[in-house]
């Protein structure tokens, strides 16, 4: 098949999203397809010329990958360095090789991949793409959103509210909540501008912090336990992963820099908990509706209470990422999952 893998974009987390579509590329160009790893926002060529044949020479054509950095990317940076300086998500002939495509795998990640967008725009093209629908995504993404449909479908969640920077209320004693506390982006990921507040002055950094990265924000009840992800497979629970970071919590470093945490698959729990862990995150799925593949987080009190915290529409898909970890530990490798996913997202226009 002739492939597209849509990388980067406009969101904190396009340096992942960039080595995600790397290895899904090569994997998939292992199964013999043409691949074809594009920059959502740069686009290929700003030049007139003719796109037939093109996958013929995907690996040319191709962007390059580098590493994650330590810190969030530059995304006032990336903009300017675009040469059309479009408004625009979709850089120059996006759309035109999208269509082109049998089929467009998503590893973007974060805002203008997961939020639902990109997926939307696709619909009214006719694109083919991997994973969730445009309402699952938006759901999703949005975090207080999910909280909600979390409690009304009986997925203990922590509780939590919403704000916004032009509310003009910051008096924590106003909000309800109690210390300690989380103040996290409502639809960012990788924990980009998250803190653990612990008192009434960390409160208002966090908020500074967090509307840095967006307009509204979440502030939620702190819960003091182990980490773990359940990733979901056409509605289906894979083995739960424990995360534990060597220091701090499961911030934008732990998660990408080397040695920085030690990731347990199967997770050491008891048989009754890992299957609770997993109920949740089928249940999860199918509350936000998010079809072929997700990846649910979850928090575990040291009185062994779950709770979920969010859903990832468009995890990470590299080999030593939660979800293929997950498949790995279920007997699937890395070209086997990216395959599944394909074929999967198929059966969805059959």
């Amino acid at each position: 098949m002739n492939i597209i893998v849509l990388a980067g974009g406009l969101s904190t987390e396009r340096d992942v999203s960039f080595v995600t579509g790397g290895e899904v590329a090569k994997a998939l160009r292992k199964n013999g397809h043409h691949v074809i790893l594009l920059d959502v926002f740069m686009g290929y060529s700003d030049k007139e010329e003719d796109l037939n044949g093109i996958f013929e020479r995907s690996k040319e054509v191709s962007t390059l990958v580098t590493g994650i950095s330590g810190t969030a990317p530059d995304l006032e940076a990336v903009k300017k360095s675009r040469k059309d300086q479009s408004a625009s998500l979709f850089g120059p002939n996006v759309i035109a090789l999208c269509r082109m495509a049998d089929i467009v795998f998503l590893a973007l990640h974060g805002e203008n991949g997961e939020d639902g967008r990109i997926q939307a725009a696709f619909d009214l093209y006719g694109i083919k793409y991997t994973g969730t629908g445009y309402l699952g995504s938006a759901l999703a993404m949005d975090k207080q959103l999910a909280k909600r449909l979390f409690t009304a479908n009986q997925i203990p969640t922590p509780p939590g509210i919403a704000m916004r920077k032009d509310s003009g209320e910051r008096n924590f004693e106003k909000t309800g909540c109690s210390l300690p506390c989380v103040v996290k982006p409502c639809r960012g990921g990788s924990s980009v501008g998250v803190s653990i507040v612990w008192t009434e002055q960390q409160f208002q950094e966090a908020l500074e912090e967090a509307f840095r990265w967006e307009d509204e924000v979440v502030v939620e009840s702190y819960i003091k336990g182990r980490e773990f992800s359940v990733g979901v497979i056409d509605f289906k629970a894979l083995p739960v992963i424990e995360i534990a970071p060597v220091e701090g919590f499961y911030d934008y470093k732990n998660k990408y820099a080397a040695g920085s945490t030690v990731e347990t698959c199967p997770a050491d729990l008891l048989e009754e908990l890992a299957t609770k862990l997993q109920h949740y995150a089928e249940e999860a799925a199918k509350a936000l509706g998010l079809a072929t593949y997700s990846r649910m987080d979850f928090l575990l009190d040291e009185e062994n209470r779950i709770y979920c915290l969010e859903a990832n529409t468009l995890p990470g898909m590299t080999p030593t990422s939660l979800l293929p970890q997950e498949a790995r530990a279920a007997g699937i490798d890395f070209v086997e999952l990216c395959e599944r996913i394909i074929q999967i997202s198929l059966n969805k226009y059959q």
